[in-house]
């Protein structure tokens, strides 16, 4: 499976691009601020035809650059939780005035929005077969209403299949030794919690986790490792 990452220009947000192949569609994960240039760049020189934007939740470090990602050379649509839907009607609105200047002041341009048209709205336990992949669609509220995990079978190129066999994309939900904040609007400490205990405790050992932020890792060293998840157990309280 052909997978790359590309880090935003603010707030270290991966962005993901994935494939069966070079040469294939692919799909677009999170575009976030000022990767619209480079990730046209890497699927001009894979030979990759987006056929979606794929978005685990609606947060502006996840989604600035999906109006323009989604009209590039070929028009597609972005994919959203249906909970998380309205943020991407302005989600410059949820940093607050202080915060986009101090942003814009970094980058030398001014913040700007446009919807984009035609969103899909993602359920729970959807699968989706976009770009001759097989994608399953977890819900898993906590760090906003609609954050999701996008899994599939498979690993990136170059990763032992023998010792992991398939990917997660996590968004805010999982970090390597940590997780998503639930203190900003939409977020919720108990809803993490139970998408902790049930959604991310019962995934394979042998699952690699891309997070929305920081370095690859899998679930069997988040098991071992992650005080945040110290203490669960799918069968225990939240």
């Amino acid at each position: 499976m052909f997978v790359r990452s590309i880090v935003a220009d603010a707030f270290g947000t991966n962005c993901y691009v994935v494939a069966p192949a070079e040469g294939e569609e692919c799909v677009v994960v999170d575009p976030g601020i000022g990767v619209e240039r480079r990730v046209q760049d890497l699927l001009a020189e894979h030979r990759l035809r987006p056929a979606a934007v794929l978005l685990t939740h609606g947060h502006l470090d996840h989604v600035y650059a999906v109006t323009p990602v989604c009209a590039g050379t070929t028009a597609v649509s972005p994919y959203i939780h249906a909970d998380d839907r309205y943020r991407l009607r302005d989600p410059l609105s949820s940093l607050g005035p202080e915060l986009v200047l101090a942003m814009e002041q970094q980058f030398g341009r001014r913040a700007t929005w446009t919807e984009p048209e035609e969103v899909v709205e993602l359920a729970d336990a959807q699968d989706l077969e976009i770009a001759g992949l097989r994608i399953g669609v977890v819900h898993a509220p906590g760090h906003t209403e609609g954050s999701v995990l996008f899994t599939t079978a498979g690993v990136p190129d170059g990763i032992p299949a023998q010792e992991l066999d398939r990917t997660v994309i996590s968004g805010d939900v999982l970090f390597a030794g940590s997780i998503g904040r639930t203190d900003l609007p939409g977020g919720d400490g108990a809803a993490m919690r139970r998408s902790l205990r049930d959604v991310v405790l019962p995934l394979a050992d042998s699952s690699l986790v891309l997070p929305g932020h920081g370095p690859a890792t899998t679930i069997a060293r988040e098991r071992a490792t992650n005080p945040y998840l110290s203490g669960l157990s799918p069968t225990a309280g939240a």
